[in-house]
């Protein structure tokens, strides 16, 4: 898809963005913001066995055509073709999640950097942990989200840049939770080439040992939180309201995953996932 041929149009009525955002850093979070809030993160046609296709053309009609999520190799491709389209300038870069990782843990995330002006920024319209606003490339950087939420950005030696997080574990989907600042992210401030994310992407989406071939994993940032369904697991927390439960019925399930997070899977994809027993 040439960035002549993005519906603009349509992702931002997706998006429920009302008007084009400005070419800044106050543009690019509104724009991140909407998109977050509007298309949920889920993982769900890994388990139920269908590829995952990271190209334009298919993203867009998964995600804005179809009404569907997806994971951060589909909501960042695009991210970042609505991006092109608006004028920003962009490129896609590798991270290693480190929330609950025992060892080193392989690129299975991806997020855009941003050149505004004579600096750099992060943008992840695609992590479905927790919401991090955008926020400039610079060691010591520190952001609040909406969710009250702290991170910051560091440099070390062994795994380059670092983003952290600092928050109440119920604005997360369970994992990195304790007490200060836990490590999300790292990666190197480097474009890759669209190989590199097809491989990351490959393996994602087909290792064994990937956490989106083990679960059902779907999210969707609230206005002031996070609403998550880890296989059977809800939690809900806006503002100061937090609801958790763990869900037995598979049409519970199913209503749950339209109402809360606007996906629509029949009944037959549902018990397919096998995440609740009938």
């Amino acid at each position: 898809m040439s960035d002549a041929a993005f519906d603009l149009d349509a992702y931002l009525a997706r998006i429920r963005l009302p008007a084009r955002p400005t070419v800044d850093s106050y543009g690019l979070a509104a724009l991140q913001r909407a998109h977050r809030l509007a298309i949920p993160f889920e993982n769900l046609d890994v388990l139920l066995g269908r590829g995952i296709a990271i190209d334009s053309d298919s993203v867009f009609a998964k995600l804005v055509t179809a009404g569907r999520g997806g994971y951060c190799f589909e909501h960042n491709r695009l991210f970042l073709d609505a991006l092109a389209a608006l004028g920003f300038v962009a490129s896609p870069v590798l991270a290693r999640v480190w929330l609950g990782a025992s060892d080193v843990p392989p690129l299975t995330h991806t997020f855009s950097l941003v050149t505004l002006g004579e600096e750099t920024w992060i943008a992840d319209a695609g992590f479905g942990g927790s919401y991090t606003p955008p926020m400039p490339l610079i060691a010591g950087a520190e952001v609040t989200a909406p969710d009250g939420a702290t991170f910051r950005l560091e440099q070390s030696d062994a795994h380059g840049w670092m983003l952290l997080r600092d928050g109440d574990p119920a604005t997360t989907d369970g994992r990195g939770t304790g007490s200060g600042f836990q490590p999300q992210y790292s990666f190197a401030a480097v474009p890759v080439h669209p190989v590199d994310l097809a491989l990351s992407n490959h393996w994602t989406s087909t290792a064994p040992e990937s956490r989106f071939r083990q679960m059902g994993v779907v999210s969707v940032v609230l206005p002031n939180g996070l609403a998550s369904l880890t296989d059977a697991r809800y939690r809900r927390r806006a503002g100061g309201e937090e609801t958790q439960a763990t869900i037995t019925d598979p049409r519970v399930y199913r209503m749950r995953l339209s109402m809360m997070f606007g996906i629509a899977l029949s009944a037959e994809e549902v018990a397919a996932l096998g995440v609740v027993e009938a």
